[in-house]
């Protein structure tokens, strides 16, 4: 829809002592974006929310009215102003880019800081270690429900369990292991193996059973689709154990 400046839309949003609404707030700065001057209606107690609630039908707030309409809440208002919409449901790749960005600026960083060449080989390993630590990381947000959304995809974790548990710590600890270039003899069979493990599984369910998971990639509560980039995760860790048992700097 059009902007449509110089008209007036009423807002009904809750400020109490205790809370503000957050999305009261974002519909005003909505409205004002696009042109309309707002008037701002303050709910200042439970009992005045829940009296206007009840007078318009609602069950939530912020509501918005434009010309006597009620236009709705802050999701309602985006459709009426043509904007998007988020699908908490949908999909998204964005939890793991970012990771894998961050990733690669700190590496970036470190070389930096320690007066190496940008975009060495050098580079390229502490990304990858880099990587791993924050991908574990995000795990270990919530261990027992990342292990639980593992299991549906884990060969090894579906005959032992508890290997859900750990997997976190050991990714962490091998990412630490790697960028600091210690005890090899320690990071690369683990790396080696957890990919390995993590590789053939992420394979199997996706590429010859077909089937449609999330990923627990980056934790428990992600939307991240199960295939290219959980198995990307598994082959980097593969490859960088390789790399360091061929003793190739």
């Amino acid at each position: 829809m059009a902007d449509t400046p110089h008209k007036t839309a009423s807002l009904y949003r809750m400020v109490m002592p205790s809370h503000i609404c957050p999305y009261g707030i974002k519909s005003r700065w909505l409205l004002r974006r696009h042109g309309y001057r707002v008037d701002d209606h303050w709910l200042k107690s439970r009992a005045e929310t829940d009296a206007f609630k009840a007078q318009h039908d609602v069950k939530t707030t912020p509501q918005t009215f434009i010309d006597g309409q009620r236009i709705g809440g802050h999701d309602d208002l985006r459709r009426y102003l043509g904007l998007k919409v988020r699908d908490p449901n949908a999909t998204s790749y964005v939890p793991v880019l970012a990771v894998f960005a961050v990733a690669a600026l700190l590496a970036l960083a470190i070389d930096w800081l320690t007066f190496l060449p940008l975009l060495s080989l050098v580079t390229i390993e502490r990304f990858v270690a880099i990587a791993m630590m924050l991908l574990a990381m995000l795990k270990l947000q919530d261990v027992d429900r990342f292990a639980t959304m593992f299991l549906n995809y884990d060969l090894l974790a579906r005959r032992l369990p508890p290997y859900g548990l750990a997997y976190p710590f050991l990714e962490l600890g091998a990412g630490v292991l790697m960028l600091t270039r210690s005890f090899d003899w320690l990071s690369i069979p683990v790396a080696l193996f957890i990919g390995g493990v993590g590789a053939v599984s992420v394979f199997k369910a996706v590429y010859l059973d077909k089937r449609e998971l999330k990923c627990a990639c980056v934790g428990g509560g992600s939307n991240v689709p199960l295939g290219f980039v959980s198995l990307t995760e598994n082959l980097m860790m593969i490859a960088m154990a390789l790399w360091m048992l061929a003793g190739i700097h």
